[in-house]
């Protein structure tokens, strides 16, 4: 019998300690855990649910990775064609981890109407374009299909159609300077509104529509099998950096890679600080949920001194007694655990399944509602590291009990 564990179990269970000094210091110390925990877990849920919606939509119009043309030099416009005709297209068998790759082409252009014109960038996409990415983005009409003959049909953003007076449905005419000579009359389309998405990514949303790759092929005079670029879906974000130095090493020396990271620096650098933001709110709660707890043990150990004196008097170690109180404090952290594991996940999948807050400013955030994301290793973790962190601080505040004298512990009243 572990005489340790039952000895904390008596303590626990009997009467004597729910209405002992003790009793209101205990309920605050359980309380401060509960309350730390739910903070806990809302910052991880929303921190990492925000950092993969956010990664989700830049990934959906751009792909992980991009193969162009180094003549291109990072230009948002597809200059110097490339050839479809790769070892790695269709399938990149080479490299494992890709999901999907697909060829595509942009345009700069002008899209007029009878009262106002807007500046827009024209992505050629075809048959091979993966759409379930857009999909859940469409708000009205439906994608447009490639797949057949040539056709006028579009996908522009509610931002622009908006700003130009369009709904879905009406026709209007896109102007595209020519590459060969910029003094001659410009190209012009006329595009049918097949679609429209509205991603709430305003720095996309208000550049991009999505055309048939064949207008930019032949207004750029290329062959069929020319396109401006490669984009590359891989099945894990976190490989990004080591796939593209390993899609790099298995392609031609005249075409280079250039990762999603790479080209939205400025939004990676701002969702990279979520994790400091994380880490410090965990820091925080776990000190103060630590302290709390050696406030409660300190509480603890002054009401049994009595009892600490009578199991020295029996020949009973200080590590054993201290024992004693270290499980009696986990219990206490258990039931907070508990309690703010049931609450905090309780908001999160409320959150996650009625969306039942939203940002003030959608703008700010690229989405409208507030996501969460958090898998069971996450919380198992966070669980445990928070129990063993809060016993390795109640180590030192159970150091008192060495200093105890039988004799005067056993006189103290």
């Amino acid at each position: 019998m572990n005489l340790e564990y039952f000895i904390a179990k008596r303590l626990i269970t009997g009467k004597e300690h729910k209405i002992s000094i003790s009793a209101p210091i205990i309920k605050i110390a359980i309380t401060a855990i509960v309350l730390g925990i739910i903070m806990m877990l809302i910052a991880i849920a929303t921190g990492v649910g925000l950092k993969h919606k956010i990664r989700e939509k830049v990934t959906a119009f751009n792909g992980h990775v991009q193969i162009s043309n180094y003549d291109n030099n990072s230009s948002e416009i597809s200059v110097t064609p490339i050839s479809k005709n790769q070892d790695f297209y269709p399938e990149f068998k080479s490299v494992s981890g890709i999901e999907h790759i697909q060829a595509v082409a942009t345009k700069g252009g002008i899209i007029r109407t009878a009262d106002t014109f807007e500046g827009i960038i024209a992505k050629g996409v075809g048959s091979d374009f993966n759409w379930s990415a857009i999909a859940e983005f469409l708000v009205e009409g439906t994608l447009p299909n490639y797949g057949g003959n040539i056709n006028d049909e579009v996908l522009i953003s509610r931002i622009s159609a908006s700003r130009l007076g369009l709904k879905n449905g009406d026709s209007f005419f896109t102007f595209f300077l020519r590459d060969d000579d910029t003094n001659k009359i410009p190209n012009q389309r006329k595009f049918t509104i097949k679609g429209i998405y509205d991603s709430g990514f305003e720095e996309i949303d208000s550049r991009f529509i999505f055309i048939d790759i064949r207008h930019i092929q032949r207004m750029n005079k290329w062959d069929s099998d020319e396109i401006g670029n490669f984009e590359i879906f891989l099945e894990s974000f976190d490989d990004i950096d080591a796939k593209s130095a390993e899609i790099y090493g298995k392609t031609v020396s005249s075409l280079n890679t250039r990762t999603l990271k790479d080209k939205y620096y400025k939004i990676f650098e701002w969702i990279g600080l979520f994790d400091f933001n994380i880490a410090l709110i965990i820091g925080i709660m776990i000190i103060v949920g630590g302290i709390n707890m050696i406030t409660a043990l300190l509480v603890l150990i002054l009401e049994r001194t009595s009892m600490i004196g009578i199991l020295k008097a029996l020949g009973t170690t200080n590590w054993s007694i201290r024992k004693v109180f270290l499980y009696n404090a986990a219990y206490l952290i258990g039931v907070g655990l508990f309690w703010g594991n049931l609450i905090g996940l309780g908001i999160i999948i409320a959150q996650d399944q009625l969306k039942l807050f939203k940002f003030p400013n959608p703008k700010e955030y690229y989405i409208e509602y507030i996501p969460v994301h958090i898998d069971v290793m996450t919380v198992i973790l966070l669980n445990v590291g928070v129990l063993v962190l809060c016993l390795l601080m109640l180590l030192i505040p159970s150091y008192i009990i060495t200093k105890i004298t039988p004799v005067k512990a056993i006189r103290f009243e």
